[in-house]
This record gives structure tokens, C-alpha cells and sequence, in this order.
């Protein structure tokens, strides 16, 4: 078994590191540079830096930021919000990530996976889905625009569709459980786990240690993203991987 992943996420607004619960009532955390380094000294596996406003204020990622906090970590680095064409992919991978990430575009224009993964190769592409479970349609909804605009796409077609088209990763956030620290939705990722054979990254609810042995354990999940129990200190990368190899979960 491939070792598991322990991803911090910097959700950026303003030039700053940025929480919320459900995707709203942002509150400041600290200056991204700042905080991408104390997680490569911590350990952590990968980082994601998420440009969260840019799109719905049509506007670039920066791509100045990415290049300084790129300077600050040696380790996987994932960018996502704004990206709108292939362009904007090798300006990012240029500024210094490894890997970009794709959401509203891709839903918009399902293209741009396949033109990035015939550009840059598949494990340079990851769709971010973001969903939320409808109660009425009893099934997982997919959401744009930093979860603000519902689309009629099930999470779980999407999901298969976009692995079709050439993702090579898929980070799926329930949008139920962001910011709730109630642990992550391990229903939403054996279901996606059942449909798709790329690697899949947990993001939303992470709150306790258990809450990570639980995801790696009963689904199938490669990586488990979180923000808010790294960001305020509740736990560290270290406090993670040691309760992990305790559970026999393999982690670098």
C-alpha cells in the first residue's frame, strides 16, 4: 500500500490565508509565506494553495505569490482558483507548482481537462470538486464558484467523467462538513472510491485525530487535506503521522 498524504490547504483572499465553515464567514489567518513554511517544517506531505476569490472576481491567480511561497516549500505544490485555459496552467507550473487544480472552468468548459492532460501530462491536472449531499435528489451535488452557484451534476458521474477526460487526481470537498471538524464525509469517499481509479484527496471536517485514521482506514482515499486544526495549532503534521502509524496506516 502507497503511503498515505497529510495535505494543509491555504484557502487565499486578499493576499492572505483565509477559514470558514460551509465556504463562508472568512476569518484571517496569517500570511501564506509564513505559513507554507512552518508546514515544510512540520512534514507535510503536499501543500495546496487555493486562490479563492478568483474566480468570482474574474481575475488571474497570482502567480507572484505562488512563486514566493514556492521559494518556502520543497514539496508538492498544487494551485487552484482562476485558471481558465492552458495558459494560465503553465503560467502557474512556471511560477512554481507541480500541480495545478481546476473546479468552476472545468465544469464549464470540460475541455480544458483533456488540452491540460495532453499538454502537461495527467498527474499534472487535478479537478476539485466541490459537493454537498441533497437531501430531496438524495444524491451528492456538485457546486461552483466557491460553492456558491449549485449545478444539476451529480458529484459521482462528474467524478467519473472528469477521470475520463484526463484528471489525474480528484480533491473532492464536502461542503457539508468544511470547516465543521466533525470529521470527513466517509461515505462520499467509499462512493467515489467504487467509481473512480485515480487517486482522491478527503477535504472537509477534519477536527480530531481519529477523524484521519477513520478516512484512511474505511475508504479509499489517498490523501486527506485539512485547514483549520493545522492552521490554529489543534493539531500538528507530526501529532497526525504518529497516531496514523499507531493504527498501522502507512505514511511517509
Amino acid at each position: 500500500m502507497l503511503a498515505k498524504r497529510l495535505i494543509p490547504c491555504l484557502d487565499v483572499a486578499d493576499g492572505r490565508v483565509k477559514k470558514g465553515v460551509n465556504f463562508v464567514d472568512l476569518t484571517d489567518v496569517g500570511d501564506p509565506i509564513e505559513i507554507a513554511a512552518a508546514y515544510q517544517q512540520q512534514g507535510a506531505d503536499e501543500l495546496v494553495f487555493l486562490d479563492i476569490t478568483a474566480t468570482n472576481e474574474h481575475r488571474k491567480t497570482m502567480a507572484d505569490l505562488v512563486e514566493r511561497v514556492s521559494r518556502q516549500v520543497f514539496m508538492p505544490l498544487t494551485i487552484g482558483g482562476g485558471i481558465q485555459s492552458v495558459a494560465d496552467m503553465q503560467r502557474l507550473l512556471r511560477a512554481g507548482a507541480d500541480k495545478t487544480a481546476i473546479n468552476s472552468a472545468a465544469v464549464a468548459h470540460p475541455e480544458l481537462i483533456s488540452a491540460g492532460a495532453q499538454k502537461f501530462g495527467n498527474q499534472c491536472i487535478v479537478v476539485a470538486i466541490d459537493t454537498a449531499w441533497d437531501e430531496q435528489q438524495q444524491r451528492y451535488r456538485v457546486y461552483t464558484h466557491g460553492g456558491q452557484q449549485a449545478t444539476d451534476l451529480d458529484a459521482l458521474t462528474w467524478a467519473q467523467r472528469c477521470v475520463e477526460l484526463g484528471a489525474g487526481e480528484l480533491l473532492v470537498t464536502s461542503m457539508d462538513r468544511d470547516g465543521t471538524k466533525r470529521g470527513f464525509d466517509d461515505r462520499l469517499y467509499q462512493a467515489l472510491g467504487r467509481v473512480v481509479n485515480v487517486p482522491i484527496i478527503a477535504s472537509g471536517g477534519a477536527g480530531k485525530l481519529a477523524d484521519f485514521t477513520d478516512v484512511f482506514t474505511q475508504t479509499p482515499v489517498d490523501g486527506a487535506l485539512a485547514a483549520s486544526v493545522f492552521h490554529y495549532g489543534e493539531l500538528t503534521i507530526s501529532d497526525v503521522k504518529q497516531a496514523l502509524r499507531t493504527e498501522g496506516v502507512p505514511v511517509r
